[in-house]
């Protein structure tokens, strides 16, 4: 059962708990059994995203929640899609290239049902992953998440014909929240947060333009009134950076949309098969416990607030953020911008017994780099390392100097407190 540092901090000194992970923190009591332990219900609670997901972990009091731990998973579905694509393109070369001829075959690919793209399928076994860990670590008793449905077509015409459709709240919510997603929260034109947003057309209507979701965007106040009925072009003709950005964001697919549509049903076939309760709820009910609590917008929160709240406690606590690294490649050499190879890499993980991501504590005696570093490090043939903590990379540490803390297991870690995740993200609103 979860506890407070300070009674980790005791069980620890004397004796009646073990360290089994370093981060999380996780400590295990070897005075006692399962049996003879207390335990309250603890709920997993899930906002799924295409590129972060929140998680957040809590203590269940009838309808209120104690919230005891805040993940940010971040997904590297964008990289394992650059990496398929070029694997395809080396795949493609090796056949038309001037090699020996190779007769066509008959195509023998099957997929299987619910078979999903790779780029896909890690952001669902990242989720499952945590899901499964945090079961482990903690009598988690039931699972809930939030089963987002993007309305494409809303997303792309909201004047799609249909009275009841067309008319509907959902088309309203969809069209706000994208766009609050879309524009980070902030104004497009002048970038300003914390303040009452709107939505703003980007060629105003009264000159033909569209209620296309390219052709919108939210402006505080003052923007939208300066901008009026101006073309966005004329509104900002002494700004050109700002301008081509804009017009850049406004054109940007809805590949993140559709990751969350393809997935939700994935997800959750998944979340049933791990034998807990799971209960899904939508975008639009974890909205409205949000505002309603009045916390800030946040991946995290979003997560705490999900399904039938009554009051979420203890929200303000540093937030871990979960970054999927992968576990490697079998590429063996580096590429230049021109394809051609650059170097060749190691044909083994490990150096010295330290292998790529494993948690190390380097105490550097003395020399330049006299200190004490802790962080994700990178292995080297030569036995000098480089060590990342903190945003800030440590070079040409010596092997001799590292001690392993917690072995690689594909993610990378950093926690950051509320205050620094909240910062630049104030809850604003649409109207």
């Amino acid at each position: 059962m979860p506890c407070h540092p300070a009674r980790a901090r005791q069980l620890l000194a004397a004796g009646r708990a073990r360290v089994t992970k370093l981060t999380p923190f996780v400590i295990r009591l070897i005075d006692r059994t399962v049996a003879e332990s207390s335990v309250q219900p603890i709920e997993v609670t899930l906002d799924p995203g295409s590129r972060t997901t929140g998680i957040a972990l809590s203590r269940q009091d009838g309808a209120d929640r104690h919230v005891l731990a805040l993940f940010h998973l971040q997904h590297r579905g964008l990289a394992v899609r650059d990496a398929m694509t070029s694997r395809s393109a080396f795949r493609r070369r090796r056949r038309s290239a001037n090699l020996r001829y190779r007769a066509p075959r008959f195509d023998n690919r099957t997929r299987p049902a619910g078979w999903l793209q790779p780029s896909l399928e890690s952001r669902i076994g990242n989720a499952m992953t945590w899901v499964q860990r945090l079961a482990t670590f903690a009598p988690v008793t039931s699972i809930a998440g939030e089963r987002v449905r993007f309305d494409m077509q809303i997303l792309q015409n909201p004047e799609i014909s249909g009275v009841e459709y067309q008319q509907g709240t959902l088309a309203g919510y969809e069209v706000r929240e994208y766009l609050l997603e879309k524009w980070h929260h902030a104004c497009a034109y002048c970038g300003v947060t914390g303040v009452p947003l709107q939505i703003e057309h980007i060629h105003p209507k009264a000159r033909g333009g569209s209620n296309a979701v390219s052709n919108l965007a939210i402006a505080c106040d003052d923007c939208n009134k300066g901008k009026g009925a101006r073309d966005v072009r004329d509104f900002l003709a002494n700004d050109p950076k700002r301008l081509a950005a804009i017009l850049a964001q406004a054109k940007r697919p809805l590949n993140d949309a559709a990751a969350v549509n393809v997935t939700r049903f994935a997800l959750f076939d998944r979340l049933r098969d791990s034998g807990l309760p799971v209960t899904a709820w939508s975008g639009g009910r974890t909205k409205w416990n949000r505002t309603r609590l009045g916390l800030p917008k946040d991946h995290a929160l979003d997560a705490a607030c999900v399904g039938d709240v009554g009051e979420v406690f203890d929200w303000n606590r540093p937030v871990l953020v979960i970054k999927a690294m992968g576990r490697g490649a079998y590429q063996r050499t580096r590429l230049t911008a021109f394809g051609f190879p650059r170097g060749y890499l190691m044909r083994t993980k490990q150096v010295h017994g330290f292998a790529t991501g494993d948690i190390v504590r380097a105490v550097v005696p003395k020399g330049k780099k006299i200190g004490t570093y802790t962080g994700r490090v990178a292995v080297r043939a030569s036995g000098s390392f480089n060590i990342q903590s903190a945003g800030t990379v440590v070079q040409g540490i010596s092997w001799k100097h590292c001690r392993v803390l917690q072995r690689a297991d594909g993610y990378g870690y950093a926690q950051v407190t509320s205050a620094t995740r909240v910062k630049g993200q104030a809850h604003s609103s649409s109207t």
